[in-house]
């Protein structure tokens, strides 16, 4: 083996390996295993929170292969209807071309010639983390598969009354020109304006609280004025229950309009009186229905003013409109104030404009059915929740939900079956031939076909089934639908529970009678070390292929810098990953970032990531390859002894010990992947790769393997060190499975029957614990973990042999010690031991304690204890300065209030960090017999 491990030529060559030999594919024996990677967009590129869940994925997919399961990771992507678009359109107008010049059918001949060409970038990432996707069998929403499935369920739904077309308030991007999701709109707080306005009164007699002609009225919105039905306030509110029933003149339109009653308002907020706008608020939408106000739309598709208002005002951008209302109220006395005010302002998260709450006619799907239908089949367990929490947010949404916009005013996507006469008269089906049949018109009945697709929520929601071949029973034959449906388990992330796992439930069982999964696995999001969500303007997204390939200072800064607006943010940024890294991100390898991920997913809360543990995996690989270099330098130097020769029989107690180690790992790893811990899982491997495989079994193979020992022995000791690492490099796989496969290749001429791959090698088996053997080897580590301790306090060279004498023990202590004597003198450097029944360690020795030994080291000629004593004090008094100023510092309620957070808490690390040294130091002076001055006599 190499001397260092380089992780990027190997993860290459290990990848195309696999899949060449087709071992993503079902094997098509054993218990079906199956997962549903939640398709990512088309336009997409591997980020943190896909490679994260990808991980995990891939994770439960080879340790279930492995298991002997028929595995299936279902791939697959999304068409992106919005996204796709504007990649297109983008492409277009370089070419001083547009999509409205193309024509609908060239425009989605380009939109099929960009996928074929840029569509699979996030799959060949996903490649080269290692995710072991069936590949010949990804599934795209566009498809003629799904896009069949996708045609059916909206005919069926039509035809049993569950879908509709309406009219309602929808989010509406103005660019666009679309309907969008709640999960496509991105709400961020900016500085705003609450203007306070009057609203005269109809009866010029009357006055209000404060003694105006009229009622105060705030608003963050005064250009949505034009279309106010009605002004609302509290039932409850005394100031107000006089003018219940009055009318106002709507300031600028003049209008009359009602003042009505009704708990939404807050009394707190602003005047307590609310102007009531049906067509342009969702609140105010449902307290328009709930009084029987029709709403009044005064916006263009394009948020300009229409002739709905006032003609002053007609065709103005909703901006300028606001600014001529502002100037108009000013100007008639009835602007009464403005002041700054936060807002939570709605964006598009694909164009970046403010989306408005817009009344437009679009296709709807009917939930409440769907919805208790839904609820009912995770209460009963059917569907099962992890963590299981989430279950309330589950049943919160599908008790307050509302009927389901599916429409967008887009081409890229699965067009609406349904087509109007000239009347305005819909018919749906599935092509126009069967919708004349079906609804008996003949051809002299002009029809022409809905514009609008259905958005791709709609075709995701179909995934378990529409991947399966679903209607087609050829199709669902040959993709095994018996076999697949339900899937094991969905890993996906709490914000999407709703849009995409909701409805995959409901219309599963709708469609299938079937649930589409057993179980769903919540994750959380990846955030920054300081726990902070990544985004470009803060300037800390990392690019998980960065992290897998390394990337220099230089173009680290430059992508990190790419498309911020502002370059005082861009050297900012530049500024913090300068300090943060010297010379760049370095090649982790896809290994170490997995594992970095595994050992991070506790139980589905949001994940810090910290590149320092990304770099401690990268060591840990190290550790892991150096330590298989060691085993197959010695199992090359001799015979091992077979599966029933002698030397197994003869197996010694360490043999023993760490075959009852490695035991209860698998046992442990086996629990944390049945509960979704991969963060146990991790850490057990963890716990045992490096502490008692590489810095115990392998220090205590040594002397065993050395040329004077026992051949039998030696022979024994080397069938333990290939079988211990086939077992380790199995168990590790399903996290690490370019290393692992890298280093169990090497390992395969001495193992016996062995396939061709690690990765379609039997996950090992947890074998009997031997309490015996692990009772013996504790107590030769806690010997010699006290010793070097002792030598740790007393500042001596590591390789420096010792006397000792042991005083006290039983006579098991002692035949331990003397049957261990050689493993003690090689790994705790004891040049000899002396037995003292009791009484009194040797003067001038210092002591160690191992259970109920006592083990004393004589300093005589060891060390200058004098000398060593003023050194240890002067440290001692640093230590105890520094953790006085720190203390003092944090003390201060001024510094605390008024520091930024990061320095109050770095300054209450150093304080730990002082106090952790001065503890340490008077623990070293105790052990020359010295008490510092803090302690008690």
């Amino acid at each position: 083996m190499e001397k260092a491990y380089n992780p990027v030529v190997m993860e290459r060559r290990w990848y195309d390996f696999w899949e060449r030999r087709g071992y993503f594919n079902p094997r098509g024996q054993g218990a079906p295993y199956t997962i549903l990677l939640p398709p990512p967009n088309v336009t997409g590129t591997l980020h943190m929170g896909h490679a994260f869940q990808h991980t995990l994925m891939d994770a439960l997919i080879r340790y279930h292969r492995m298991r002997g399961a028929d595995v299936l990771w279902q791939a697959g992507s999304d068409h992106a209807g919005i996204a796709t678009e504007m990649v297109v359109s983008r492409q277009l107008q370089a070419e001083n071309q547009s999509r409205d010049r193309l024509g609908r059918e060239a425009f989605i001949a380009r939109v099929w010639e960009w996928k074929r060409q840029s569509g699979d970038t996030i799959e060949r990432q996903m490649r080269r983390l290692g995710a072991s996707a069936d590949w010949t069998r990804s599934v795209f929403t566009m498809d003629e598969m799904p896009s069949r499935a996708v045609l059916e369920c909206f005919v069926r739904l039509y035809d049993e009354g569950l879908i509709y077309r309406g009219q309602r308030l929808v989010n509406w991007d103005p660019v666009l020109q679309t309907a969008i999701s709640d999960l496509e709109v991105v709400n961020q707080e900016e500085d705003g304006t609450l203007w306070t306005i009057l609203y005269p009164f109809a009866d010029p007699g009357l006055r209000g609280p404060d003694g105006r002609p009229g009622l105060e009225v705030a608003t963050t919105r005064p250009e949505t004025l034009l279309g106010d039905v009605c002004v609302a306030v509290h039932p409850d509110d005394e100031r107000y229950l006089a003018f219940i029933g009055k009318t106002l003149i709507l300031p600028l339109a003049g209008r009359e309009i009602p003042i009505i009653a009704d708990d939404y308002v807050d009394r707190e907020f602003g005047t307590g009186c609310v102007k009531i706008t049906p067509a342009h608020d969702f609140n105010d939408y449902e307290i328009g229905k709930r009084h029987g106000f029709a709403p009044l739309n005064v916006f263009t598709p394009q948020a300009a003013v229409n002739d709905e208002a006032p003609e002053r005002y007609r065709g103005l951008d909703r901006y300028e409109a606001r600014r001529r209302i502002v100037e108009d109220l000013k100007a008639q006395g009835l602007l009464l104030a403005s002041q700054p005010h936060k807002l939570q302002i709605p964006r598009g998260d694909r164009s970046g404009e403010v989306i408005e709450p817009y009344l437009t006619d679009q296709w709807f799907v009917s939930m409440q059915r769907l919805a208790r239908r839904g609820l009912d089949l995770v209460e009963r367990g059917e569907v099962r929740f992890v963590p299981e929490n989430w279950i309330n947010t589950y049943r919160h949404w599908l008790e307050h939900i509302e009927d389901w916009c599916i429409s967008r005013q887009l081409w890229w996507g699965h067009r609406i079956p349904a087509w109007y006469d000239r009347q305005g008269k819909v018919y749906v089906g599935r092509h126009e031939a069967e919708v004349r049949l079906k609804y008996d018109l003949d051809e002299t009945i002009a029809l022409t076909r809905d514009e609008d697709v259905l958005e791709t929520w709609f075709s995701s929601a179909l995934w378990p089934f529409s991947t399966l071949g679903w209607p087609d029973e050829t199709a669902m034959a040959a993709r095994g639908y018996e076999h697949r449906l339900p899937s094991s388990v969905l890993v996906t992330g709490f914000d999407i529970l709703f849009f995409w796992v909701a409805r995959m439930i409901m219309m599963t069982d709708h469609f299938t009678g079937r649930v589409p999964f057993h179980e769903v696995y919540i994750t959380g999001l990846v955030r920054d070390k300081d726990g902070q969500k990544m985004s470009k303007s803060k300037g800390n997204i990392l690019d998980p292929i960065d992290l897998i390939d390394g990337i220099d200072l230089a173009a680290l800064i430059a992508k990190r810098t790419t498309g911020l607006m502002q370059p005082e943010m861009a050297e900012r940024i530049a500024e913090a990953t300068r300090r943060e890294f010297t010379d760049g991100i370095p090649a982790f390898g896809a290994d170490a970032l997995r594992f970095t991920f595994a050992a991070l997913a506790t139980g589905g809360r949001d994940i810090k990531f910290d590149l320092q543990r990304c770099e401690g995996y990268r060591h840990f690989c190290n550790k892991l390859w150096n330590a298989a270099r060691f085993v197959m330098q010695k199992i090359e130097s001799g015979p091992a002894a077979g599966n029933s020769g002698r030397g197994v029989l003869e197996a010694g107690v360490a043999e023993r010990w760490i075959a009852s180690r490695l035991g209860a790992t698998i046992a442990a790893v086996d629990e944390a992947y049945a509960a979704y811990r991969f963060d146990l899982a991790a850490q057990a491997i963890y716990d045992f790769t490096w502490n008692e495989f590489c810095d115990w079994y392998l220090e205590l193979a040594k002397p065993q393997l050395a040329a004077e020992a026992e051949p039998d022995r030696a022979a024994a000791t080397r069938r333990c060190l290939i079988t211990t690492l086939d077992a380790l490099l199995r168990l590790i796989h399903p996290f690490m499975p370019f290393i692992s496969e890298e280093i169990w290749q090497r390992l395969k001429p001495h193992l016996e029957a062995a396939p061709d791959s690690l990765m379609v090698a039997p996950w090992p088996a947890a074998g009997g614990r031997d309490p015996e053997a692990e009772a013996e080897i504790a107590w030769l580590q806690a010997v010699i973990l006290a010793v070097r301790g002792a030598r740790t306090e007393l500042n001596l060279a590591p390789g420096k042999p010792l006397p000792v004498v042991v005083l006290g023990g039983s006579d098991i202590d002692r035949r331990r010690w003397h049957q261990h004597e050689t493993w003690l003198c090689r790994l705790a450097r004891i040049a000899e031991a002396t037995w003292q029944a009791g009484g009194e360690p040797p003067p001038d020795s210092a002591l160690a304690l191992a259970g109920d030994l006592r083990i004393a080291i004589p300093l005589a000629g060891l060390i200058d204890r004098e000398a060593e004593i003023a050194r240890l004090g002067g440290l001692l008094e640093k230590a105890e300065a520094d953790a006085a100023r720190s203390a003092a510092k944090l003390a201060n309620a001024r510094f605390v209030t008024h520091a930024p957070p990061a320095v109050v808490e770095q300054e209450s690390q150093r304080l730990a960090q002082h106090r952790a040294t001065g503890d340490r130091l008077r623990a070293q002076l105790k052990t020359l017999g010295v008490l510092s001055p803090s302690d008690p006599p």
